[in-house]
């Protein structure tokens, strides 16, 4: 009680400041002249009522696609991110906004504030900039100091717990790429201490125009508030020039650095600038969204979940086989019961998530532990990623990000498959804002089902299963009879958060 009562004193006022009224922004419509309107209009002029796909798989692909597409646009980028990270990778994207801002470029940045609140002098500064507009969803009122933003949280929890999750980088409304991955190192496979496993759509076509207007949904949402009514003092010129010279300082300092040369020459960036870039196109596509007012919704309101809304039905409509990415899985009663129908009516389900080794948020294996058993007896096969080289190590009960495995993916009958933000569990179903894209398309979902088949092996994954009524865990070499190569602080976490039942915040 007294510690609630100190983490209380020192958030002080923790009322919002009235957001200002605003008018509607909306993306810039696709034009004719531009080095992206160039590589793309002819190609879409091919595929009327189509639009183009191309899973990223290879972080370094994933951060050229970024980088590449905001040093062409000539008119518009559009990002919203729920992390992004002042590391190497992350300052590298910083800057080129900043480039393409000073060539007169509209840059829209759009960060959830439970991150960004530890950078905001870097974004109030980068909000300066004349032609970059930051926004920050859902905000603290106290902008520095990890005490006072822990009295924030704990006096304004209901609010401060739920969080914007989506992804997207869009460029001149011609190209977009969405996914899992956040701005910074390890989604980017340039982590020195440890990578996420973590997968993108690359996208051409009408469904960029779908999340642009995704994007303007929670852009001019009220939950979205500009840097200068957050901190008026920091979004000043002279911090602008004082990011500039620590940018520039930064990045010619690590000028030979990998994704500094896969800029000059990685064949992504030569094939892309050729308009040589492979794709599969469809006309059978969805953009879903939740709605950003869900951070304001009551309890379990059915409007609430509009992206778990639309992948339970795929679930259940799947007539023989359904494959499951999920770094955080804790399916629930729900998802657990539709899952082992489906399995009982023979139908092939199999799903991928992070052992408890390879994920540092022991908190949601906990969680996923107590319909671990229930699935399997139901006849779901179960696969857990071993940690990969590079792993983190560290552990927190609450922790942001720190899995091995990142993408949220999913696949059905060889022909229909999702990638997003999309966690299967409780906080991406009722509490987290997130986004997807559904596909039909066979060439695509092959390609996630050998992604699938890839990480699954001995080499990468323990398979789980019911050995005389008790868990088994093997790679086809070694077998355990309990969550292998974790810690017992790592149990006791996990066994907690079991006990508790603290799903609801997983």
């Amino acid at each position: 009680m007294l510690v609630i009562v100190a983490l209380a004193a020192l958030g002080g006022c923790v009322e919002l400041p009235p957001r200002p009224e605003l008018p509607d922004q909306l993306a810039i419509a696709p034009a004719e002249g531009g080095a992206v309107d160039n590589l793309v209009a002819g190609v879409e002029a091919l595929h009327p009522g189509e639009s183009a796909f191309r899973l990223v798989t290879e972080g370094t692909e994933a951060f050229v696609v970024r980088m590449q597409s905001a040093r062409l646009a000539a008119r518009s980028l559009d990002v919203q991110t729920y992390i992004w990270h002042a590391d190497l990778t992350g300052i590298y994207l910083a800057q080129q906004l900043l480039e393409s801002a000073d060539r007169g470029v509209r840059v829209r940045l759009l960060v959830d504030d439970l991150d960004a609140r530890a950078k905001n002098d870097g974004f109030a500064a980068l909000a300066a900039h004349p032609d970059i507009e930051v926004r920050m969803f859902n905000p603290f009122v106290t902008r520095s100091g990890t005490l006072r933003g822990a009295g924030e949280a704990a006096m304004s929890f209901k609010r401060i717990n739920r969080r914007m999750h989506n992804k997207s980088w869009i460029a001149d409304n011609r190209v977009a790429v969405v996914g899992g991955r956040n701005v910074g190192d390890e989604y980017f496979g340039a982590g020195e201490e440890m990578n996420f496993i973590d997968l993108d759509f690359a996208m051409l076509g009408p469904i960029v125009r779908d999340a642009s207007a995704t994007f303007d949904k929670y852009w001019n949402s009220g939950s979205a508030y500009p840097m200068e009514t957050l901190d008026p003092g920091g979004v000043s010129e002279e911090a602008l020039g004082k990011l500039r010279k620590r940018l520039e300082k930064y990045t010619s300092e690590t000028g030979d650095i990998r994704y500094a040369e896969a800029l000059r020459g990685d064949e992504v960036v030569q094939r892309m600038i050729a308009g040589d870039w492979p794709m599969q196109w469809s006309a059978k596509y969805r953009f879903v969204a939740d709605d950003p007012a869900k951070v304001t919704m009551t309890k379990r309101d059915a409007k609430r979940t509009p992206v778990g809304s639309a992948l339970l039905p795929i679930v259940q409509a799947a007539a023989n086989a359904i494959y499951i990415i999920s770094p955080y899985f804790v399916p629930g009663e729900e998802v657990t019961k539709a899952l082992v129908e489906a399995a009982g009516a023979g139908k092939q389900v199999r799903v991928l998530t992070n052992s408890l080794v390879a994920n540092d948020v022991a908190a949601v294996h906990g969680g996923y532990s107590r319909y671990r058993r229930p699935l399997l007896e139901g006849g779901v096969q179960l696969w857990e990623l071993k940690p990969q080289p590079g792993s983190a190590t560290g552990s927190s009960l609450f922790g942001s990000s720190g899995a091995s495995l990142h993408t949220k993916a999913l696949s059905t009958d060889g022909r229909t498959l999702f990638v997003g933000s999309y966690n299967v569990d409780p906080r991406s179903t009722w509490l987290n804002c997130e986004q997807g894209v559904l596909v039909e398309d066979a060439a695509l979902t092959a390609q996630l089902d050998g992604l699938f088949a890839t990480h699954t092996s001995g080499a990468h994954a323990w398979e789980v299963t019911l050995k005389d009524g008790k868990l088994d865990w093997s790679d086809g070499t070694e077998n355990f009879d309990s969550d292998p190569k974790a810690s017992g602080w790592r149990r006791l976490q996990a066994w907690m958060t079991r006990v508790l039942h603290l799903d609801a915040q997983l």
